[in-house]
């Protein structure tokens, strides 16, 4: 009887790691909680077929959008967590949207496995290119003679871009007006108008208008200087301390994904991102490769969801 025990154990254990080394076996979608077309759509629609390569089976990207990506963070949340099913996402729903919205459909510390951030990109301060503002001590000096008198603009309340600004604020004791919009491509028609009078933009959004002397950048959030811009200082080294900002795109999975498959898929984004085709394309974009471990990623998390969750409550900041 023990033998027949012993026996039908290691054949159940055999044709469960015969299964879970056979993954994919079905097609793999990559969750994206935004419409088509932005940072976090080509950041997934970049690694999809690399890990494709890598791993066989099919990958694809289904975009899932609405409540500021917490639908489609949510339905990752709720799906198997069987290596088939993963989140590719900004920032937003795994630090900021929980601690913005009255509820949302999963609980960002206990809901995911941490993959990877792929890659990250600071802000950037910029101001028309006719703006008085040369530098951020003229933008500094004017707001405390001149009390909510300069405008800042962003592509919605609780955007990274809004807080920034509200980060900038406190860390400076300064005072500004901020005017959300309803995404980013509004920002930029009002702001190359002069209609507003700055805005705290992604690197990678800026950048070709910085580049057409449309736009004129005095600072980013970045710790140190960005290659794409040199000669912009970072807030840090203007003297402005723990207002450094970044978006960043990253890759869960629902809890309790297998450890074998979770192994896989981390080495093959990590090679992924550091193909060499792939690479040079997005540091071009303004991009910095992160490809950190699960460990560090999971770490970071927990300390940018409490980071943000103070500033909120701190600043009282409120969803559209």
């Amino acid at each position: 009887m023990k033998k027949r025990h012993l026996l039908l154990a290691l054949l159940t254990s055999t044709l469960f790691m015969g299964a879970a080394h056979a993954w994919p076996d079905k097609p793999v979608t990559l969750v994206v909680p935004f419409p088509p077309g932005g940072a976090t759509d080509l950041i997934a629609r970049t690694l999809a077929p690399k890990l494709q390569e890598k791993l066989g089976g099919s990958f694809i990207t289904d975009n899932k959008a609405g409540a500021t990506g917490t639908i489609g963070a949510g339905f990752v949340a709720r799906a198997p967590a069987d290596g088939h099913t993963l989140l590719v996402s900004s920032l937003g729903p795994y630090v900021i949207a929980p601690h913005l919205l009255a509820k949302v459909p999963y609980d960002a510390l206990k809901d995911f496995d941490y993959i990877s951030i792929a890659v990250q990109a600071p802000n950037v301060l910029v101001v028309p290119a006719s703006s008085p503002h040369k530098s951020m001590a003229d933008v500094i000096a004017f707001l405390k003679a001149n009390p909510n008198k300069m405008t800042f603009a962003s592509s919605g309340n609780g955007s990274s871009d809004h807080l920034t600004a509200e980060l900038f604020w406190l860390q400076t004791g300064t005072t500004g007006i901020h005017v959300p919009y309803k995404g980013g491509g509004p920002v930029m028609t009002d702001l190359l108008g002069a209609q507003v009078d700055s805005s705290f933009m992604n690197i990678n959004t800026a950048m070709p208008q910085i580049l057409a002397g449309k736009l004129r950048p005095l600072s980013i959030t970045s710790a140190k200087r960005s290659p794409l811009l040199p000669n912009v200082p970072s807030l840090e080294e203007l003297g402005i301390k723990e207002a450094n900002v970044y978006s960043w795109q990253a890759i869960a999975a629902p809890k309790g994904l297998p450890a074998d498959i979770k192994a896989k898929l981390h080495a093959a984004i990590v090679a992924g991102l550091n193909d060499p085709h792939v690479k040079t394309k997005l540091l071009d974009l303004g991009f910095e490769i992160v490809a950190n471990t699960p460990e560090q990623f999971t770490a970071y998390q927990a300390a940018e969801f409490a980071r943000w969750k103070k500033l909120i409550d701190t600043r009282n900041i409120k969803a559209d």
